[in-house]
């Protein structure tokens, strides 16, 4: 049996239009922003051989403006959408700005999404310590410091904010009102 290795592999020929076609193939598949559609056609053009007489790069770029302009990439709408998810799955401000960041958002995109996570931070934080049963919905109860400075780290590299984190480890385990009235804040059923 022979294997393939990544160095001894022949480069294929890639230009212009196959460019095109595996931009296409790749924003039907994925939502993305127009920095990771860069992105990705700059990598698919270092792992071949460049064919065309344009400059690579100038063609990476044309091709995302493009998609752009045909609203295939909306930045915006992206960034809405990458930080509801985080912001569901219990994820903090922190966190969703520095993914939007990482994902190339520029800052002018990302100013609805963020304040539509600073809005559900509350209902975040709650949801992270429901599913890590942390703090009031915690299956056995510890009084070690160790134990809930662990859950507090856990917190922060959530994207939670640490008084946020304490104010929710503050409530007793079973006690139904403090956990109300948190719900309440948070704007839950």
């Amino acid at each position: 049996m022979s294997r393939r290795f990544p160095s001894d592999r022949s480069r294929k020929p890639l230009g212009a239009a196959r460019l095109d076609e595996l931009a296409l193939a790749y924003v039907a598949r994925f939502a993305t922003s127009r920095a990771k559609l860069t992105r990705y056609l700059a990598r698919k053009v270092r792992e071949s051989e460049w064919a065309d007489e344009s400059d690579a790069m100038a063609a990476c770029e044309a091709i995302a403006d493009r998609m752009a302009r045909m609203g295939f990439l909306d930045d915006k709408q992206y960034a809405a959408m990458r930080a509801g998810a985080m912001t569901r799955r219990g994820l903090g401000v922190r966190r969703v700005k520095a993914q939007l960041f990482v994902d190339g958002i520029a800052p002018d995109d990302i100013g609805a999404a963020v304040s539509e996570a600073e809005d559900k931070a509350m209902a975040s934080a709650i949801g992270f310590a429901r599913r890590r049963r942390f703090g009031p919905f915690a299956t056995r109860t510890s009084d070690d410091p160790k134990d809930r400075e662990r859950q507090v780290a856990a917190f922060a590299r959530a994207g939670h904010s640490l008084a946020l984190a304490r104010r929710i480890l503050a409530v007793p385990s079973g006690d139904a009102d403090a956990l109300a009235a948190l719900d309440g804040e948070a704007a839950l059923d």
